[in-house]
Order: structure tokens, then C-alpha cells, then sequence
């Protein structure tokens, strides 16, 4: 899995850090920030997931492996 966020669509809502706080988080102005950009703990992974299809902006993007 690979997780991304595009800073730029952010509006600050907070989802993604209140849903996965072990992956994302929000700098001072509120805007997303990505801490483990491949989680690996089976509980940061099914936040992930959630916090990518919770985000109202589409910022936070989840890829899951292909192998």
C-alpha cells in the first residue's frame, strides 16, 4: 500500500487525521500531512483505506499493492 495527499484539494476537514493519526496529520493551517507513506501495521492500513474514501476533498489517495 502506498498513501498519498494532494495539499493543494486539502480543505482542512481533519478526517483523514482524526480516522488513521498513525498516518496522516494536519500542519498549523490544517492542511493534510502524510506520516507513513507505507504503512505497514494491519490497523494503520484499514485506517488508511477508510480515511481515503471519509476525505470530502479526494485529497487523500490509497493504492493498494498489486503483487
Amino acid at each position: 500500500m502506498r498513501v498519498s495527499a494532494d495539499r493543494t484539494v486539502c480543505v482542512g476537514a481533519g478526517l483523514c487525521a482524526l480516522t488513521a493519526p498513525g498516518v496522516f496529520d494536519q500542519d498549523d493551517d490544517g492542511i493534510v500531512t502524510v506520516l507513513t507513506a507505507e504503512p505497514a501495521a494491519a490497523d494503520d492500513r484499514r485506517t488508511a483505506r477508510e480515511a481515503g474514501h471519509l476525505c470530502p476533498s479526494g485529497a487523500v489517495r490509497v493504492v493498494e499493492d498489486t503483487e
